[in-house]
């Protein structure tokens, strides 16, 4: 089972509003996730983002790759940019 740390899109058309989730490799982006481990808001200057960065570490220990997008977003945040994406 590989398991990813990825962005989930909810909000309105043209109002997106995203999750950071673990999810497993073969679920749908906007379907089932194991945890929510914060939020990105892009509408927002500077956009807002919230990250248990606790659990991050717990499921990157566990072998959890994050996208790049997700990985982008860990680095500006100031944590655990020594993991790569897969």
């Amino acid at each position: 089972m590989l398991v990813k740390i990825r962005l989930a899109r909810h909000g309105s058309k043209k109002r997106p509003f995203y999750r950071i989730v673990v999810a497993d490799n073969d679920f749908k982006r906007d379907g089932r996730f194991l945890e929510i481990v914060g939020t990105y808001n892009p509408l927002l200057d500077p956009a807002e983002v919230t990250v248990k960065k606790d659990r991050v570490k717990h499921w990157m220990d566990f072998g959890a790759k994050p996208s790049d997008t997700v990985n982008s977003i860990l680095k500006k945040e100031g944590c655990f940019s020594n993991h790569s994406p897969a």
